[in-house]
C-alpha cells in the first residue's frame, strides 16, 4: 500500500500546521527530511527539516512517530508539526510528494484505520460527525459513537438474530418434520422483541437528525411587531437593528445558535406588508422564500395593538406551516391576551416579551418539544445518520416479513431469506458487510487529512 500525505490542520495561517504521513515509506521519508539515523517510535523530538536535493533548511519542527500497528491507521505514521505558514506547509508536502508519497484522498487516513481493524464503520463516521459538530451536545454524542456505542448496541441484536438463524438452519438440515408449533411461536416472540428494539433505535432518528443537521427557524410577522428584538434576544447579542420605525429590516439576516443542544439557523426577516418601496418589496419576497425553506416559523404578533390586516395576512399565509404564534410585548400595560380571540387558526400561542426576555425559556421548550431532548445526561444512543436509519428500517421490515412467513407456516428456507437480509443490513452499519462503492461514497464526505 502506498504512502500518503496531507495537511491534517485547517488551511490558512496559524501558529502550527500538522503534516501527516501514513504508509510503509513514512519513516524513510522522515529520515530523508531530517537526516536522522534512527527513528524512535512513540517519541516526539525537535528536528530540522531540510530539502534532500538542495540541503536547504525548510523549518524547525516537532516530529512524532508511531510504529505499526500502534497508530491511528495501523500503519507507520509520522506527524510533522511545523510553523503554520501556508507557503511553508505546501513546501513540506511538495517535498514529501517527490519522495514517492501520494496526496491523501478525503478520509483516506480513517479508511486505512477501518481497513486495519482499528475501528468499525460507525466509529469512522462518528469521527466525521465530531469534526463537524456545531454544539456541545452534538460533540458529546459523536464521542459516544466514536467510542463504539453503536456497535455495542447492535452486537447483542445481531447475536440473538444469529441464534435464531442457526436454530432454523439446524431444523432445515436435520429435522424432517416442520418446526413444532411451540418452537415456532417462541421464535416469533424473539423476532418481535428484536423488531421492537430496532424500532426504538430507528425512532430516535427524528431527534438525532436535528442534533447533527440542525433546525431552520424563521421569524416572520408584520413590520414593528418585534421580530428583530426577538431575534436579538434569542441570539443574546444585538445583531439586528431595532428602531420604532416600521420596515427597518429590509433583508433576511441569519445566525447560528445552540438551542438546548440543537444547532439552530435562526433567520430574521423583513416585515410582510404591501409596499411601494422597491427595496422593501424585495425584502418581503425574500421573507416569503425563507418561510418555505424553514422547518419552523415563529409568527410574531404585536400583543399591545389591534390585530390588523397585515397580521391576518401573515397568519393566513402560514396556516399550513409548522408554526408557533408568538404574542409579543407582554411587558407593556396595553398588552392584551385576547388580541387573537377572533382568530380561529391553528398553532401554539405563547406570550413573550422580546424586551425583558419574559417567556423566552418557555418558547425554547415549545420549539424543541416535538423533537425530544439531547442535552441531558440520560439521553441514550441517537441515530444521527440517514444511512443508519435506512438500514435499521430495512432490517426491521425483513424481520416483519420473516415473522409473517412463520405465522403462515412457510418453510424454513423462506423464513431464513428475510433473517439473512436483516443480518446483512445490520452489518452494513458497522462495515462488516459494506460494499466498496458504499465505502467510497461515505469517505468522500470526509475532509482531506482525516
Amino acid at each position: 500500500m502506498h504512502t500518503i500525505v496531507a495537511l491534517a490542520t485547517p488551511p490558512g495561517r496559524s501558529a502550527i500546521g500538522v503534516v501527516r504521513l501514513s504508509g510503509p515509506l513514512s519513516f524513510s521519508i522522515l529520515q530523508s527530511l531530517t537526516k536522522l539515523d534512527v527513528v524512535e517510535p512513540g517519541s516526539a523530538s525537535l528536528q530540522t527539516l531540510k530539502d534532500p536535493v538542495s540541503n536547504e533548511v525548510i523549518d524547525r519542527a516537532v516530529v512524532t512517530c508511531f510504529k505499526a500497528p500502534h497508530s491511528f491507521t495501523g500503519e507507520d505514521v509520522v506527524e510533522i508539526s511545523c510553523h503554520g505558514s501556508p507557503v511553508l506547509l505546501r513546501r513540506v508536502i511538495n517535498t514529501v510528494l517527490r519522495m514517492d508519497a501520494q496526496l491523501a484522498e478525503p478520509g483516506e487516513f480513517t479508511l486505512r484505520a477501518l481497513t486495519h481493524g482499528k475501528l468499525d464503520l460507525s466509529q469512522a463516521e462518528a469521527i466525521r460527525d465530531l469534526i463537524e459538530a456545531r454544539t456541545e451536545a452534538a460533540a458529546r454524542h459523536a464521542v459516544r459513537q466514536m467510542s463504539g456505542a453503536m456497535s455495542a448496541t447492535l452486537r447483542p441484536i445481531e447475536e440473538r438474530l444469529l441464534d435464531i438463524i442457526v436454530l432454523l438452519e439446524s431444523a432445515l438440515e436435520f429435522v424432517e418434520d416442520d418446526l413444532p408449533e411451540v418452537q415456532s411461536r417462541q421464535i416469533q416472540l424473539h423476532l418481535g422483541e428484536l423488531e421492537a428494539e430496532l424500532e426504538k433505535l430507528a425512532s430516535s432518528f427524528r431527534t438525532g437528525h436535528l442534533l447533527r443537521n440542525g433546525l431552520r427557524i424563521t421569524i416572520v410577522g408584520r413590520p414593528n411587531a418585534g421580530k428583530s428584538s426577538l431575534f436579538n434576544k434569542l441570539l443574546q447579542v444585538e445583531r439586528a437593528i431595532v428602531t420604532d420605525v416600521p420596515g427597518t429590516t429590509r433583508d433576511s439576516l441569519s445566525e447560528q445558535i445552540s438551542l438546548r443542544g440543537i444547532p439552530v439557523l435562526l433567520t430574521d426577516t423583513a416585515g410582510v406588508r404591501e409596499s411601494s418601496d422597491l427595496i422593501e418589496s424585495i425584502g418581503v419576497e425574500r421573507t416569503l422564500r425563507a418561510m418555505v425553506d424553514a422547518d419552523l416559523l415563529l409568527v410574531v404578533i404585536d400583543g399591545a395593538s389591534e390585530l390588523g390586516a397585515d397580521d391576518l395576512d401573515i397568519l393566513e399565509r402560514t396556516s399550513e406551516s409548522r408554526r408557533i404564534i408568538v404574542l409579543n410585548k407582554s411587558d407593556l400595560p396595553s398588552f392584551r391576551r385576547d388580541v387573537l380571540k377572533d382568530f380561529g387558526g391553528k398553532g401554539k400561542v405563547l406570550e413573550v416579551s422580546a424586551h425583558s426576555g419574559a417567556g423566552l425559556s418557555e418558547l425554547s421548550v415549545a420549539i424543541l418539544e416535538p423533537f425530544g431532548s439531547v442535552d441531558s445526561e440520560d439521553v441514550g444512543l441517537l441515530i444521527t445518520d440517514a444511512r443508519h436509519f435506512d438500514l435499521l428500517r430495512r432490517s426491521q421490515e425483513e424481520l416483519q416479513s420473516s415473522t409473517g412467513r412463520l405465522e403462515e407456516g412457510a418453510s424454513e428456507e423462506l423464513v431464513l431469506v428475510g433473517l439473512h437480509n436483516a443480518l446483512r443490513y445490520l452489518g452494513q452499519i458497522t462495515g462488516e458487510t459494506t460494499t466498496e462503492d458504499v465505502l467510497s461514497r461515505i469517505f468522500a464526505t470526509f475532509c482531506i487529512g482525516k
